[in-house]
């Protein structure tokens, strides 16, 4: 059961990853990527990971420590719930970065990338993401993108 949640944690944030990678700046990606409730499916497969080794979630992150981080990690459901975690952060930054993306005019042939990038790692797609923001602003103007409010 844990292998298949673990799956299940990027599949249900595929599709949004889907919609900003191949169908950028169509009312619906726009709409989608505007809302954090995208994660929320992600978030209940993660809490059904972490709930039954709490104990020893709760240990590595009230006070860490390698040992007991690599502890949490040795148990399956810990692995899990720490990837589904990622999975949700990962797609909130993505989210904002298209979002962001799309403000700044980048091009999608830019940001297609970049949020491939982000999807596989993070850490090294937001620094990366930002140094190319701030050269956009440091060029000529873009006008300002109207981003749609939620519903």
């Amino acid at each position: 059961m844990t292998g298949l949640l673990f799956e299940l944690s990027f599949l249900l944030a595929a599709p949004v990853w889907l919609l900003m990678i191949l169908a950028p700046g169509r009312r619906l990606t726009d709409r989608i990527a505007a809302s954090p409730l995208t994660v929320l499916p992600v978030l209940a497969v993660y809490l059904v990971l972490a709930l039954p080794v709490l104990p020893e979630l709760w240990a590595a992150v009230s006070s860490p420590d390698i040992d007991t981080f690599r502890e949490l990690t040795a148990l399956a459901n810990g692995a899990g719930a720490i990837w589904a975690q990622v999975i949700a952060w990962d797609l909130l930054l993505g989210q904002w970065m298209y979002r962001e993306g799309r403000r700044l005019g980048l091009s999608p042939f830019l940001m297609g990338p970049l949020l491939l990038l982000t999807i596989l790692l993070s850490p090294f797609a937001l620094p990366l993401f930002l140094l190319i923001r701030a050269l956009r602003r440091t060029g000529k103007p873009v006008p300002d993108r109207p981003v749609r409010p939620l519903p």
